[in-house]
């Protein structure tokens, strides 16, 4: 009985001992597929997730006006890599409240809606400025996945001291790793160059050419393969942007009253986008008891 009572404590300590281990053992990261049936994912860094989004807050692509130019080129980029075939990584810039990020969520779903048309399934990841470093994991995570991915980061910026632009430029330039063939990367900027000019100036001056290291060659921007711009529009594209709007919700307000309504608006705001458009289009909207 002792010699069995002894062999017991013996296991205890074993299981105890091993417990312990266990429990120091950082977890292995999951590579197995996470993707839901969503058609939209925010990437949720901190716990290396993809939260779907059940239904994504954007606008049917008809309705976007005074962007026709930059519309045009964005989706057919976006069929091409929907379809398997050759895109572009694409960086949206210009003007505040012009359709850039309207544009990009308006695109997806319409894509995601045409699915018949030989398109393959099209998965938008939101991912956050200040989450660009964790860039590499995602992009592992989703480089096994049979779906194609456009990971777009809104409102992106640097500023002096951010170092998580590199992650960016590795995943555009094709690090040793690279851009999985699955995944575009968009975004939207206010900013032209994305970096302000003593960033660049500093990008140049620790180059190993520094005289080959012209500001083309390390402006962020540069590694997007597509560039456009968007520019403040003029009185009859937002008059235009305006009737589209109310005629989209289903307000029935003569032209004149709306015209003027609308010089109005864009004069005590300041301003005339396709924001300032929507905004006046809700205001509109609550008077006569209807939703936008």
């Amino acid at each position: 009985m002792k010699r069995k009572d002894h062999l017991a404590e013996i296991a205890e300590k074993l299981d105890t001992i091993a417990n312990a281990l266990k429990a120091l053992t950082p977890p292995v990261e999951s590579t197995a597929p996470t993707l839901g049936t969503a058609d939209a994912y925010h990437w949720e860094a901190d716990s290396k997730q993809l939260l779907p989004v059940p239904k994504v807050s954007r606008v049917p692509l008809a309705m976007l006006k005074g962007i026709d130019s930059v519309q045009d080129i964005l989706l057919r980029n976006t069929e091409q890599f929907a379809r398997g075939h050759g895109a572009n990584n694409a960086l949206l810039w210009g003007a505040r409240g012009m359709g850039k990020s309207s544009l990009v969520k308006a695109i997806h779903g319409d894509i995601v809606d045409r699915a018949g048309e030989g398109f393959q399934r099209l998965v938008l990841i939101e991912i956050a400025r200040e989450d660009l470093e964790s860039l590499p994991v995602l992009m592992r995570r989703i480089a096994g996945e049979t779906a194609r991915f456009i990971v777009f980061c809104d409102d992106l910026s640097f500023d002096n001291g951010e170092t998580s632009y590199k992650s960016l430029k590795t995943i555009l330039d094709g690090g040793l790793e690279g851009r999985p063939d699955n995944v575009l990367f968009y975004a939207t900027s206010n900013r032209r160059h994305l970096m302000p000019r003593d960033m660049i100036e500093n990008e140049r001056s620790t180059a190993i050419n520094p005289g080959e290291a012209v500001e083309e060659k390390v402006s962020l921007s540069d590694r997007f393969g597509l560039w456009l711009g968007f520019h403040n529009c003029d009185q009859p594209t937002f008059l235009t942007m305006v009737r589209s709007y109310a005629d989209h919700y289903g307000l029935g307000i003569d032209d004149e009253t709306l015209r003027a309504r609308a010089i109005e608006w864009a004069a005590t705001r300041g301003a005339r986008s396709g924001r300032v458009a929507i905004q006046l289009v809700r205001t509109l909207a609550g008077e006569l008891g209807k939703s936008a």
